[in-house]
């Protein structure tokens, strides 16, 4: 495993980390959870990720209760606040859902303070300065390490950091997007100019679009897949975009890699990736996941030029 350090920060972060979206406490259990938990932090993974949403609390358990068996100063842990539950103050960038919201993931997670917390979308519902000023006060209680945003616009990322300049509030460290080879503008060029600017880290989402890139979809919508559990996550052009996977596929050849391992590997290349979110549900697959760090450095500019005029049309 290489590690990175998180945008500007000191934190040293592994490439590939390990999220539970959709899976702990959804679709796989206990024990498969831990197997996988653990096959990740073995091969030197040791950042997991995890949000206050995720099996409406459910999916914290479940990670917390497997974490307790590894050191807490060797894995980094993140959750992510703003869909708490279905009354006024369980939802959004509050100072009380923060606080409350907080409260609960560490017990769920059944830790003294996570490493990274995000504020999971933008509030409009919220003054931005309320909750910097809650997430800054976090940090100084010691519950919150590091902070940063999901899904964030580059203008609200602007305005975050001129509003903790101005009023000598820590600044958010890492914004965590959607990176894949289809899912790609905002990371490539909306956010380009605030890595030297701020030096902000990333920890990106969905490398396989969820598992679209695996060529699995070729053939219809296979049982027990993310599309076949989670259907309102099928884009509307599935046959279309499964069918770049056949033209991907003389590229990871030649390479002797799979086209998941093409996909992970595309997304490490970029120097502005401070980590990519696995989501693996077999120990099997998350194997196969980390090893496309093998292939980083073979994914020379040929090869990259060649993904990249397969997608051109499709990339959003």
């Amino acid at each position: 495993m290489q590690y990175n350090n998180l945008g500007s920060s000191g934190l040293k972060i592994s490439r590939l980390s390990y999220g539970s979206w959709l899976t702990f406490a959804k679709h796989i259990d206990d024990a498969c959870a831990r197997k996988l938990i653990h096959t990740a932090f073995d091969q030197g993974i040791n950042f997991f990720d995890n949000a206050e949403a995720y099996a409406q609390g459910k999916s914290e358990q479940c990670m917390g209760r497997i974490l307790q068996q590894l050191p807490r100063d060797e894995f980094i842990l993140s959750t992510k606040l703003f869909w708490g539950g279905s009354k006024p103050n369980q939802t959004g960038l509050s100072r009380k859902h923060l606080r409350d919201g907080l409260h609960r993931s560490l017990g769920r997670l059944q830790v003294d303070y996570v490493d990274l917390l995000y504020c999971h979308r933008p509030d409009p519902a919220t003054p931005l300065l309320e909750t910097m000023q809650t997430m800054d006060m976090f940090i100084r209680q010691g519950l919150v390490l590091y902070w940063g945003t999901s899904e964030w616009s580059a203008v609200q990322l602007q305005q975050a950091y001129e509003l903790a300049h101005q009023y000598g509030l820590i600044a958010p460290s890492v914004e965590q997007p959607q990176y894949n080879m289809l899912h790609r503008i905002r990371v490539e060029q909306e956010y380009a100019p605030l890595y030297t600017k701020y030096g902000i880290g990333t920890t990106t989402w969905s490398p396989l679009a969820g598992g679209l890139l695996t060529g699995k979809y070729l053939a219809g919508i296979p049982k027990s897949s993310r599309f076949e559990l989670e259907p309102s996550f099928k884009p509307h052009n599935l046959d279309v975009k499964s069918q770049l996977c056949t033209q991907l596929q003389p590229i990871a050849a030649a390479l002797d890699c799979s086209l998941a391992q093409l996909a992970i590997a595309w997304c490490l290349k970029n120097a502005n990736v401070s980590s990519v979110i696995l989501g693996a549900t077999t120990p099997g697959q998350l194997d196969e996941n980390i090893k496309s760090l093998d292939y980083v450095d073979m994914l020379d500019q040929t090869c990259m030029l060649q993904v990249d005029s397969i997608l051109q049309d499709y990339i959003n």
